[in-house]
């Protein structure tokens, strides 16, 4: 059986280094105030023809399902983040600082650093329009990939104004709402198209390809916000982290201001990050019953884990922070199988007190269990055999041997990593306390 085109298998490893991704997210967004939220994987189309438009329409994984509803998984969380918003927004107190970290799926074409199902990390932050907002979520982004090892000689947030475009084409006679998205689509692609090709599509507004270049190499005043928000970002101590790009616009429509997005300085990847501004959202899908402006981003799993992998020194923190997470703290090696009970009672024990243990199901040498003791990483060994109560205690970096007291185990084993739980009448001696 194969896989299906686009998705993933998460072997052991792949699950751990999906782990670290999304963990090093959730400590992140928490340090800035954010808290968590996740909606439904299964949403009606219609959503996402209100919020788009239609732009998202020919990526869905849609279907009608036995109800008759024309349904599709998720291909992004601003349609549903905007629908709980919008029916509750009295309960909340503004600004409203959410993030998740979910699954999406879209059905295109796959290439590097695009699948049809990825990860996601999504922060938004509602009910604020100040320049403040702006600042707090592009260091947000900047501070997500400084957790993972990365910083500003491998990465650089380039950022740019919609508002600042809409002068352009005002200041040309060629403003026009409905024609905005189309100038922008053009200005979005000018690094990737021909020239001519350019030029071309230029010619319905009345501007040359020279204009459009010339703004590009010298906006004048046209991006006063990004002043303010350098200004902001600047105090922070993030100077050498963004620059002003004026190329930058995004391909959705609903983007009202400031956007950015946020590139590997060797330009081999796709976008590591994207957002910006989208004041007018929730007043559409609402129908104007809510109106509050809003800023996010998102960050791909998929680019990023090309990022980490590329970046020294972001993979040896990667892989640190998985070894540290080992499958076992200790190993319970049974050397006399007559005294199998008891070591059972001590993994129970073990385990009720927030540590890793594993041991061997069935009777094996003792040889093989060390052997799988180094296999599960475990830190030490603790040897039961004719001594019980006492036991040796190997540490399996040092292979230092001690004879042990139940009693002197935990200050020999140090703070375990999981939380405890209550103990279990067959608990041996105080460990049960």
């Amino acid at each position: 059986m194969q896989l299906l085109p686009g998705f993933r298998d998460f072997y052991p490893e792949d699950c751990a280094r999906r782990n670290y991704i999304i963990a090093t997210w959730r400590e992140v967004a928490r340090r800035y105030g954010f808290v968590e939220f996740d909606g439904p994987m299964l949403e009606t189309v219609e959503l996402y023809l209100k919020k788009s438009g239609g732009e998202l329409v020919g990526q869905l994984f849609d279907f009608e399902d036995k109800g008759g509803r024309h349904v599709t998984l998720r291909p992004e969380m601003t349609p549903t983040l905007a629908r709980m918003v919008i029916a509750r927004e009295r309960d909340f107190k503004k600004p409203i600082k959410w993030f998740c970290a979910p699954q999406f799926f879209r059905y295109e074409k796959q290439q590097k650093g695009r699948l049809r199902e990825f990860g996601q990390l999504n922060c938004d932050l509602i009910g604020e329009s100040s320049v403040a907002a702006d600042a707090e979520m592009v260091a947000l982004s900047i501070d997500m990939l400084r957790a993972f090892g990365l910083d500003h000689h491998d990465f650089v947030v380039r950022v740019s104004d919609r508002d600042a475009w809409k002068a352009f084409l005002d200041a040309h006679g060629s403003f026009d709402e409905t024609r905005l998205a189309e100038f922008l689509q053009i200005v979005d692609k000018i690094e990737r198209d021909r020239p001519e090709a350019t030029e071309a599509k230029l010619q319905p507004f009345g501007i040359s390809l020279e204009e459009v270049r010339a703004f590009i190499a010298d906006p004048g005043t046209h991006f006063e916000r990004f002043n303010a928000l350098a200004a902001e970002l600047d105090a922070r101590g993030l100077k050498g982290f963004y620059q002003l790009d004026p190329t930058i616009v995004r391909g959705l429509a609903y983007y009202t201001g400031l956007v950015f997005e946020v590139f590997d300085r060797k330009k081999t990847l796709r976008a590591v990050a994207g957002g910006g501004r989208y004041d007018n959202l929730l007043n559409v899908m609402s129908d104007g019953k809510c109106t509050l402006p809003a800023i996010g981003f998102g960050m791909g799993d998929v680019v990023l884990s090309e990022l980490i992998a590329a970046t020294p020194a972001a993979a040896a923190k990667m892989k640190a922070w998985i070894a540290r997470r080992h499958a076992a703290d200790v190993y319970i090696v049974i050397a006399a199988e007559a005294r199998r009970a008891d070591a059972l009672g001590l993994v129970q024990a073990l385990r009720g007190r927030g540590y890793r243990v594993d041991y061997p199901l069935s009777s094996v040498k003792v040889g093989k269990q060390f052997q799988a003791a180094e296999q599960a990483g475990a830190r030490c060994a603790l040897v039961i055999g004719e001594e019980w109560p006492r036991l040796k205690l190997k540490t399996l970096a040092t292979r230092e041997e001690a004879l042990v007291e139940l009693k002197e185990l935990p200050a020999l084993l140090g703070p375990s990593h999981l939380s405890p739980v209550s103990p279990v009448s067959s608990s041996p001696g105080f460990l049960a306390s």
